[in-house]
């Protein structure tokens, strides 16, 4: 049996391929293209799966922002509360842990106990602590986000809790000849203050990291001094897109 999984984010579109419960498949779009160059409307949009090579599908799932609008005869839409836990079991084989998604424009902290669900937050009004921040700091520093990412000691203090003012904040910073490495770990250590607030009664257990920003090294250091342990999966962009997979191929038939 093969799986479709579309996880249908904001700024970019994640597609896995499972069949006998592996994925053999996995492609990113931005979600511009995917819209324009991948998809045809008739009322509703439809996904011209030719064009992204993918064919002989037996179950397809969707989740993410654009979910109900993918009116795909195969598709059955689920939540991304659902989709990421689901991509958690998946990629750790666990059923407790909590799980911490940061995406381009929002953050989703998720507590599962025994395969449940029990308690969330979100995130969803501010970039200021997800991963479009970094990217726009990083151009702001001239250095890639990978780059950017090393960084976490002696971080210069950053205290402005907008995206937009962080930047003219970091800019001063720079005037004052403060060093490149201290200029990145205090970007870093200014998303992770805002993560804390979030956080805060998640604290202690299993850490699961999904999401575009969780092969943030930085962050990974600050966070493992509130979790017991950090896990990153193997394909954290694209842990919504395979949970929509591995639900497919538990619940759909």
């Amino acid at each position: 049996m093969k799986v479709l999984g579309i996880d249908l984010g904001s700024r970019e579109v994640k597609i896995a391929v499972m069949e006998d419960n592996k994925i053999i498949k996995t492609l990113k779009v931005s979600t511009m293209s995917f819209y324009r160059d991948y998809c045809n409307y008739d009322g509703k949009v439809t996904v011209d799966l030719d064009k992204l090579n993918i064919s002989d599908i037996d179950i397809a799932v969707s989740t993410g922002y654009g979910r109900n609008n993918t009116d795909l005869n195969k598709f059955t839409p689920i939540n991304e509360i659902k989709a990421h836990v689901y991509g958690g079991f998946y990629q750790t084989g666990l059923k407790d842990f909590i799980l911490l998604d940061i995406g381009g424009q929002d953050v989703k902290v998720v507590k599962v106990e025994k395969g449940i669900t029990t308690d969330l937050e979100l995130n969803e009004k501010c970039a200021a602590s997800c991963g479009r921040y970094l990217e726009n700091m990083a151009n702001v520093l001239e250095i890639s986000v990978d780059d950017m990412s090393k960084e976490y000691q002696n971080p210069v203090e950053l205290n402005s809790t907008c995206a937009v003012f962080s930047e003219s904040e970091l800019i001063g910073k720079i005037a004052e000849g403060i060093s490149i490495e201290s200029l990145c770990a205090g970007v870093n250590y200014s998303l992770y203050k805002r993560l804390r607030p979030l956080l805060t009664k998640f604290k202690g257990r299993k850490l699961v990291l999904t999401g575009g920003v969780a092969n943030n090294s930085a962050i990974q250091e600050y966070l493992k001094k509130d979790y017991n342990e950090i896990i990153s999966v193997k394909n954290p962009q694209f842990n919504g897109a395979i949970g929509c997979c591995y639900y497919g191929s538990r619940f759909i038939k």
